[in-house]
């Protein structure tokens, strides 16, 4: 494993999109270039390949991104993958991870975090390492950089957040949100399964944003693959029957059916609810009315918590000590 300078040898590899049977255009710098799966692998241009590495940049429907593509067969799909350096993949994530007026500290911790999160995926086995939505981290390509952004990449170059392990160190699951409503989430509630860095935790510095989202019974009995719309009895319809350490709903009840921990999470967010820091829920007779606080699962980094940290006068290590206790920042290390 390498020490730190050796950052520029460390790839990512992102996939972009599935492409369909009908085939993708590609813009390459020798020209635009069309693709489309066949039996045996990829047509290109009137031939046939297992797969196909076309240089960069290059242009995939209207966006434009460093590194290379990478095409593979799957089933009936291409695998569109952009194979690219770590350090230029930040510069494609950090300015639709976080906006360009948040406090340069802020943006320091959330390039660390960006950087960690990538370096935890890596994965030489998987035909790719991250997707480029919400799903891993949103990823825009060259068109959404910003020299604001790109400072706070090059200002932490190399950095990552680990645990202490013998020999080299562990990088951390690196996860963040917008705003934990005043205070963070423990992985169980996510997960299932103790993570020691992922704690609840107070967060002042949260704008802890309220909202309220009506959902119809109808829509409830769809989610919860029952049948019938009517008014449910009462205390059938909605409630929150247990609390996690951190406030959020743990055990519910809707229309009758109680699911906790991490089913309950994914339910509540399924349901098109910010985050599961439920406050008050009214039912009515055409649905109920569900009032919280907070956007986002609430694990690790509140980004809006951040900013307020940094505001106030903190660094950016200071910011993911705080949201990641038992943590160290390490220079990067390489497979």
């Amino acid at each position: 494993m390498g020490q730190a300078g050796q950052e520029a040898d460390v790839w990512v590899r992102v996939l972009l999109q599935e492409a369909p049977p009908a085939g993708v255009a590609v813009g390459t710098p020798e020209g635009e270039v069309r693709l489309r799966p066949v039996p045996g692998g990829v047509w290109a241009e009137g031939r046939v390949v297992d797969r196909l590495v076309l240089p960069g940049p290059f242009r995939l429907e209207g966006r434009s991104y460093r590194g290379s593509l990478v095409v593979l067969p799957s089933a009936s799909r291409l695998l569109l993958v952009n194979a690219l350096p770590l350090e230029e993949y930040l510069l494609g994530v950090l300015p639709v991870e976080m906006p360009k007026s948040f406090p340069r500290q802020a943006l320091m911790a959330q390039a660390v975090l960006a950087r960690t999160y990538a370096i935890s995926r890596l994965n030489p086995q998987a035909p790719y390492d991250l997707c480029a939505t919400e799903l891993c981290q949103v990823y825009g390509g060259m068109g959404v950089e910003t020299p604001v952004h790109r400072e706070a990449v090059e200002a932490t170059r190399g950095q990552v957040v680990s645990l202490p392990a013998e020999g080299t160190p562990r990088a951390i699951s690196a996860l963040y949100h917008s705003d934990s409503g005043g205070m963070t989430a423990a992985s169980e509630e996510v997960y299932g399964r103790f993570v020691p860095y992922l704690r609840p935790r107070p967060d002042p510095f949260s704008p802890r944003r309220a909202w309220e989202v009506r959902l119809p019974w109808g829509r409830l009995s769809e989610a919860l693959g029952l049948s019938g719309k009517g008014t449910p009895p009462p205390g059938e319809g909605f409630s929150v029957l247990k609390r996690s350490e951190s406030g959020r709903a743990y055990r519910v009840r809707i229309l009758g059916k109680e699911v906790e921990g991490p089913e309950a999470t994914r339910l509540l967010r399924a349901l098109g609810l910010p985050s599961t820091l439920i406050e008050e829920v009214q039912p009515g007779p055409e649905g109920v009315l569900v009032r919280g606080r907070g956007a986002g699962h609430g694990l690790g980094l509140s980004q809006w918590g951040a900013k307020g940290m940094a505001e106030a006068g903190y660094g950016y290590r200071e910011i993911l000590g705080y949201y990641f206790p038992g943590t160290f920042l390490s220079e990067l290390w390489v497979r």
